[in-house]
């Protein structure tokens, strides 16, 4: 908590533009800042809310709900057909009337059975205005029923996949917080190298304009060739011109990293490269047994497999012998009065039994049936393949990132050698001992191991993330990766 207030006061400094004679950013910081404030992290929060509520209705589709129906002022002056119960003569008399109701019903749903159960009470009130007579019908308690028979249960198989759903809604957040660091680890030391070049272009310069004084003097002394002070020069002027295009990468990688951040005020900031690689040692097995625990991928593909089976399901509910159970028990009452309807009232029992059989369907039914078997094979070999292409990545990636501590240590060190080389050659050069082509040479391999060094530092950190993407656990701090999500759904 107090890294993210701490990371959070950085964000409003950055955002309100206050000034500082410089501004260090650790690759942490960017990471941090990225997570809270880059479109790709607000994107990340948004599909999870839209997974969040998704669940949400479905687990409030488990609870009893509660409405109220009301058909109200429903006027009708027409003429209508009357028959004649004794000859069956049609007349058609004036109906001049207005008629309301009113049901309020509790249903609830029963995923194990896919029924429905239902408490109702109903009021409906006639006026013929002919007649001048109001009739009340009521049915103050009625408890109906309705249970399909050997049908598809959509409410179950629903309660089988939308928790999957959700829990993969939350790792997936998870590993898109992941790749927004490595995203912006990527832009960090991409922006790192464009200010170390520049800066080294500008100490390279620096350092041939001197020279180049003492070369002059040189030539005097006749220690010294034209060639060579002409080569100098041409190396002093080159220099210049890659001066000023590292300044232009420099900004746009800059750009590049700020902008992904949101973060318009960066005049003044100056990145600093992690020192040293954290010594980390991890095998394929824990890497891949941490996957297979965290991440979505296991999710995805249980989800994707129960999806098939549920279609089977359905398509094999559909065929052969349909039946419907539909029952209800219950009070009513039809009298002149509001009072009355409500009082000496009678029993109101329905019990039926709806049964469909198709006789002939030239082979509709069998045909779904055997192309959802047919989409379940193909999904169980989707997710055969898919599990051994994820797991031969996860391999792969431990493997690179394995190797990649010691090449950070390696190229630490030709760093540091390449440095020593060029400054020893330099003071030969001053000596006059050695030609300008083996000074350039030196500064050469200078720039190529600062380059090579960076670089190095970008892969490693870049793997580590990966892997942390892989398995949503943090192999520094030994613990899984979690985020607060109830926080999340607040702040929405």
């Amino acid at each position: 908590m107090k890294k993210t207030i701490a990371y959070m006061i950085t964000l409003t400094l950055f955002c309100l533009g206050v000034k500082a004679e410089q501004r260090a950013v650790s690759l942490n910081d960017a990471i941090h800042i990225a997570q809270m404030n880059s479109y790709d992290a607000k994107l990340a929060q948004f599909r999870f809310m839209s997974s969040y509520w998704a669940y949400r209705s479905f687990r409030a589709e488990l609870l009893p709900s509660m409405s109220l129906r009301g058909d109200l002022m429903n006027f009708n002056h027409s003429r209508v057909e009357a028959r004649n119960s004794e000859d069956g003569r049609i007349n058609y008399v004036d109906n001049n009337s207005l008629n309301n109701s009113m049901t309020l019903s509790l249903d609830q749903q029963i995923a194990s059975l896919g029924g429905t159960v239902s408490l109702q009470s109903y009021l409906y009130r006639l006026d013929q205005f002919n007649y001048n007579l109001t009739t009340y019908q009521s049915l103050p308690l009625r408890i109906s029923y309705s249970q399909p028979l050997k049908t598809y249960n959509e409410l179950k198989w629903r309660k089988k996949t939308e928790p999957k759903e959700y829990e993969k809604a939350k790792r997936t957040y998870l590993e898109e917080m992941e790749s927004v660091t490595i995203n912006v680890t990527k832009y960090y030391f991409d922006a790192i190298a464009a200010q170390s070049n520049y800066t080294q272009s500008q100490n390279k310069h620096r350092d041939l304009e001197a020279l180049y004084t003492i070369s002059k003097k040189r030539l005097e002394l006749g220690t010294i060739t034209k060639a060579d002070l002409l080569q100098l020069e041409l190396s002093m002027l080159n220099t210049q011109v890659e001066v000023n295009n590292a300044k232009t990468t420099m900004d746009d990688a800059m750009y590049n990293l700020f902008s992904y951040m949101r973060i318009n005020n960066y005049n003044d900031v100056v990145l600093t490269a992690p020192e040293n690689v954290t010594d980390i040692s991890v095998s394929a097995a824990e890497v891949i047994q941490k996957a297979l625990q965290n991440s979505s991928h296991t999710l995805e593909q249980d989800i994707s497999l129960l999806l098939a089976q549920q279609s089977l399901a359905k398509a094999k509910s559909e065929k052969g012998l349909q039946m419907h159970v539909n029952a209800e028990v219950g009070f009513s009452r039809t009298a002149n009065g509001f009072a009355n309807a409500y009082r000496n009232l009678q029993d109101n029992e329905i019990v039926g039994i709806t049964v469909t059989l198709p006789i002939f369907d030239w082979g509709v039914k069998k045909g779904k049936v055997m192309m959802a078997k047919a989409n379940l094979d193909l999904a169980r070999t989707k997710k055969e393949q898919a599990d051994n292409d994820y797991l031969q990545q996860v391999k792969r990636d431990v493997m690179q990132f394995g190797a990649q501590a010691e090449q950070c240590r390696t190229s630490t060190k030709a760093m540091q050698i390449s440095r020593e080389r060029y400054d020893v050659t330099k003071k030969r050069f001053e000596a006059g001992s050695i030609s300008v082509t083996e000074l350039n040479t030196a500064i050469q391999e200078l720039e190529a191991a600062k380059v090579q060094y960076i670089e190095q530092l970008k892969n490693y950190w870049t793997y580590y993330y990966t892997l942390r993407r892989y398995t949503l656990y943090d192999w520094v701090q030994k613990r899984d990766l979690t985020a607060d999500y109830e926080n999340i759904i607040k702040q929405q």
